[in-house]
């Protein structure tokens, strides 16, 4: 029987200030100090408020933003979608909100400037808004079938996350400047 998500009141209780305002008010937490930006380890990224798998680490780079970032959602297609889109004119620069499809909650923006590789997107996404459910846990906490993912890497299967053009390396090899407006402002944009 397939899982059911949904917007879960307890949760919502449970939420910090900050979960908070960036799940259900929009808000954007700041660059570098969220709990999952730098974070290396195997598993899968599920909706603070809903848990609905949204994202896995097998699909995580190192944008040099700040926020997590990931080419792909964990679930693509009709009917599997956890992450849904849609345009947001809130500032100057129109942008693409990504939101969780069954707890509505804000997760980020999506920017078509990701690995070339791997589809060329990149899912910017604050780490308020997510939980972390490392490979160890997926089978105790009801995600068993994401091990899969994983187990496809061990075996050598590509499954985005492999070892990229020299083309493709920007992010690893250019010289690092911080931007303060980072990609919530589309700063990006304006250094193109």
């Amino acid at each position: 029987m397939a899982q059911r998500y949904h917007k879960n009141p307890e949760a919502l209780a449970a939420l910090s200030p900050e979960q908070y305002r960036v799940t259900q008010r929009d808000g954007t937490e700041r660059a570098f100090t969220g709990e999952y930006w730098d974070n290396h380890e195997p598993g899968i990224y599920v909706d603070v408020v809903s848990g609905e798998p949204l994202f896995a680490s097998v699909d995580k780079f190192d944008s040099g933003t700040g926020w997590p970032s990931f080419t792909r959602p964990i679930e693509t297609g009709p009917g599997g979608a956890n992450v849904v889109t849609r345009r947001d004119f809130r500032l100057l620069v129109p942008r693409t909100e990504v939101r969780s499809a069954h707890g509505d909650s804000h997760l980020g923006h999506v920017f078509k400037d990701g690995p070339r590789s791997a589809g060329g997107l990149r899912y910017c996404i604050n780490s308020a808004s997510l939980r972390f459910i490392g490979f160890d846990d997926l089978e105790a906490q009801g995600y068993g079938e994401y091990r899969r993912l994983f187990e496809a890497v061990e075996k050598g299967d590509d499954m985005g996350d492999s070892e990229e053009p020299e083309a493709d390396r920007a992010f690893s090899t250019s010289k690092k400047a911080v931007l303060a407006g980072g990609c919530f402002w589309g700063m990006q944009d304006l250094i193109r």
